[in-house]
């Protein structure tokens, strides 16, 4: 009798204790499921963030310098690169920016609630238009290239400026969402963007400043001993 007592009081507190057993097993695998989402969002945010930085902050800014370097070649096989750099890091970064974009419409809550969705959205639209009027670029010389120039370097420059402004946006919203500190990243990018900034200004000025080292006769010494010669003659 008492053998049968006993096992009737664990078969009780057995059932007792299950809902309490299942109730924690529950909770320890939504904290897994939980933790495995995180940290697939966090790869996927920093995957979005590295996409967009090759893109526009780095990519981008190496297609324009290449194509500002072209402009003192006339021709030649020099040329012919220079293009060929321009031509395929500018298709390249609207391929990665489109990576990026897609990623952000299929794995993001895009509430266009913050400035770094809401320019996003308008920097992919211009992204695919400079990319158009790439390909519909006309043959030099040709009738409605000056126009076609002209509209094709605004869009180039609107783009590598939202696309900066989008990267710094972008880590002000890494930091909101996951409250990790950005700022060496943000010094990082503020140093790449401030010598590519230097490159291009010099480039313009590297040509002549080598010249001010070469010895030459001023045009005016010229001019004079012409003078002097039709003179004599």
């Amino acid at each position: 009798m008492q053998v049968l007592a006993g096992k009737l009081v664990s078969f009780t507190m057995f059932i007792l204790l299950v809902p309490s057993l299942v109730s924690s097993i529950d909770e320890d695998n939504n904290d897994n499921i939980k933790k495995v989402i995180s940290h697939k969002l966090m790869f996927e945010i920093t995957l979005h963030g590295f996409l967009l930085w090759a893109s526009m902050g780095f990519l981008m800014p190496i297609g324009i310098l290449a194509i500002r370097m072209s402009n003192g070649e006339e021709c030649g096989r020099k040329l012919q690169i220079l293009f060929y750099v321009h031509a395929v890091s500018q298709i390249l970064s609207v391929l990665l920016a489109t990576t990026g974009a897609i990623m952000s419409i299929k794995n993001f809550n895009n509430s266009f609630s913050n400035h770094h969705q809401r320019l996003g959205v308008a920097l992919y639209g211009i992204i695919w238009l400079q990319a158009l009027t790439g390909v519909l670029r006309p043959w030099r010389g040709c009738k409605g290239r000056t126009v076609w120039f002209f509209a094709h370097w605004l869009l180039g420059t609107t783009v590598c400026v939202l696309g900066v402004i989008s990267i710094y946006t972008g880590l002000g919203a890494y930091y909101d969402k996951t409250s990790k500190s950005t700022k060496l990243w943000t010094i990082a990018f503020t140093v790449e963007i401030t010598v590519i900034v230097l490159i291009y200004l010099f480039q313009d000025k590297w040509v002549h400043i080598q010249n001010q080292g070469v010895p030459v006769r001023p045009s005016e010494e010229h001019s004079s001993i012409g003078n002097e010669k039709g003179t004599d003659k």
